[in-house]
């Protein structure tokens, strides 16, 4: 974030709070009421994080980066609904067999495929899978990629993974239930957050060697957050009560790092500023799990859990709207003209790469023999001016 926004803080942050909470509700409750919508949309959402993932932090921003804002975030958007939908049915399909009725019918049954809850896990070892690769592996096996291909790459990857993992685990095996195969997903997720989004890659980042930081930044992430997950299942907690407090505390740190993103560094050295982080993450993580948990208490659920639509509250309407709104639509209406990818920001990105090219060909010059002035082999600079 640059110094002009970091000085708008906390009201930047405020503000979009005002565009995150309408995400949230459409999300949470839009489909006919909160059951219902866990039903489709949850599924549905779920499906679609590997897509904001990859515009996000892939493509930057493209394709909506082609139209000015505020269409840049509506064709993003739209991308990333579509997405989800023809994952969901190519999830459906892989997970149990091919049923319209069943993506979009909160009222169908096993016999029309019903994708809530059976594509739930996989769909989240995908999106798990998806920031593994992105964040914690910095882009590893596919940093020689261009972003586009590299992005897509990406998503096939994590698709593979995540379905190896689904079938040697949880389909075949059936070592692991798809109830604890989704809460130690979920767990993965809170740290890859807290570190890769709260921290910004501390502390992994001050390992310079490549292989060690890699190997270090996996093995914390993916055996710290199956351990966070057993612990509490080890002291008797359901399945879907562990996701719950996970998915509040991911969405407590998407806000706290992405939506307020710099506002304690600018109130307090670095060091009081990552606890004041973490506490702030988990002071809000506990209000948005209670506050969820007394509304789901008094609905009625049939099919599913109160928990686990608190879990698909944080994780997905609050977690997407952030995202979208910070990542995809750079904070507007609130953030500035200076956005990544906007035409308004073009022609000073165009003049500086032109200045630092300039800047380059004159230090070559000058390292020429004869200060790049000898006529029988101009530098670069001598050429133009000629």
């Amino acid at each position: 974030m640059g110094p002009a926004r970091l000085a708008r803080q906390p009201a930047l942050g405020l503000a979009g709070i005002t565009l995150v909470i309408p995400v949230m509700v459409v999300l949470a409750i839009g489909y006919g009421g909160p059951e219902r919508s866990l039903l489709v949309l949850g599924p549905m959402s779920t499906f679609a994080l590997p897509a904001i993932a990859m515009i996000a932090f892939w493509w930057n921003d493209w394709p909506g980066t082609i139209l000015r804002p505020p269409l840049t975030g509506l064709l993003d958007t739209l991308l990333v609904a579509l997405a989800g939908v023809l994952f969901t049915i190519l999830g459906q399909a892989i997970v149990l067999h091919l049923d319209l009725r069943g993506v979009f019918d909160p009222d169908a049954g096993p016999a029309h495929a019903a994708i809530f809850p059976d594509t739930m896990p996989p769909a989240g070892a995908v999106f798990v899978a998806m920031l593994e690769i992105t964040l914690v592996s910095e882009r590893w096996p596919l940093r020689g990629a261009n972003r586009f291909a590299g992005g897509v790459a990406a998503v096939a990857l994590a698709w593979i993974v995540a379905i190896v993992l689904w079938e040697a685990l949880v389909a075949r095996a059936g070592a692991v239930s798809p109830g604890d195969f989704a809460g130690a997903l979920t767990c993965i997720g809170t740290l890859q957050v807290l570190f890769y989004v709260v921290y910004q890659g501390r502390p992994f980042r001050s390992v310079r060697s490549f292989a060690p930081r890699l190997f270090l930044a996996n093995a914390t992430v993916v055996v710290g957050g199956v351990a966070a997950y057993l612990l509490p299942r080890a002291c008797g907690a359901a399945p879907a009560a562990v996701a719950a407090v996970a998915g509040s505390t991911i969405a407590a740190g998407l806000v706290v790092g992405m939506l307020f993103e710099g506002w304690l560094d600018a109130l307090m050295p670095p060091p009081r500023a990552r606890l004041a982080a973490l506490l702030t993450v988990a002071g809000l993580a506990a209000v948005l799990y209670l506050a969820l948990k007394g509304y789901a208490e008094a609905i009625r659920f049939v099919r599913a859990e109160p928990e686990e639509w608190i879990a698909y509250v944080g994780l997905n309407a609050i977690g997407a709207g952030v995202i979208l709104h910070v990542a995809i639509g750079h904070r507007w209406p609130f953030g500035g003209s200076e956005r990544r990818g906007s035409r308004s920001a073009r022609p000073r990105r165009r003049a500086r790469r032109l200045s630092a090219r300039r800047t380059r060909a004159g230090r070559s010059a000058r390292r020429a023999p004869g200060g790049g002035r000898s006529g029988s082999s101009p530098g670069p600079a001598s050429g133009r001016s000629r």
